[in-house]
């Protein structure tokens, strides 16, 4: 029931993304931005993304992220910084601030952790009937596994510190650990989890 994400499910996993991210930055730039943004991943040769199948085969959740993360976002921006560009005109006509975010995308993200042996989880979703089903855990452990595999050492990802219990639990639970906390520039407190593989995470 996991794949690889294929162009042909970009559509659906960006529907996917907007049902489980309503209201957050990336979503507020539309289906056109997001389907770039899934595109550039899956496209980019250290991409990794997964999909997960429901009983009919359509898409109901995803993992994205890269190994060597360290500027993704601002590659991925630069390499079709136009194209980008079209698909948040209209948002940002809407919301002139959100410039100032997609800026930070450029360029704060060269910080993340740069290497070879570092890979970066950036976006997990599943539509709210999986919930609870375990395809969430089997999409982490697809993306462990692949990582693994490219001689990953450690993943890393970010996630809401508040009013977020049950997707911290979903972390730990999974063998992640908090490394790091910090505040956005929006004034958003995030917890930065690491988890170390070994032979096989389970």
């Amino acid at each position: 029931m996991i794949r690889k994400v294929e162009t042909r499910d970009v559509n659906q996993v960006v529907a996917v993304h907007l049902s489980s991210f309503s209201g957050f930055f990336l979503s507020s730039l539309g289906p056109k931005f997001l389907a770039l943004f899934y595109s550039g991943i899956i496209s980019a040769p250290e991409g990794i993304a997964f999909v997960y199948q429901n009983e009919q085969g359509t898409p109901a959740g995803f993992v994205a992220g890269s190994s060597n993360p360290g500027g993704f976002y601002s590659r991925l921006l630069k390499q079709s910084w136009f194209k980008f560009a079209m698909a948040a005109v209209m948002p940002v006509l809407r919301k002139p601030s959100v410039i100032l975010r997609v800026a930070r995308a450029v360029f704060h993200p060269a910080a993340n952790p740069v290497g070879r042996d570092v890979a970066g989880l950036f976006s997990i979703g599943v539509l709210p009937e999986l919930q609870g089903s375990g395809a969430g855990k089997k999409l982490v452990q697809a993306f462990l596994d692949e990582v693994r595999r490219r001689g990953c050492k450690r993943v890393f990802l970010t996630t809401d510190c508040d009013h977020n219990d049950a997707v911290n639990a979903f972390y730990k639970k999974l063998g992640f650990s908090i490394e790091r906390q910090f505040v956005t520039p929006e004034g958003r407190r995030m917890n930065e989890y690491w988890i170390t593989l070994s032979e096989k995470n389970t």
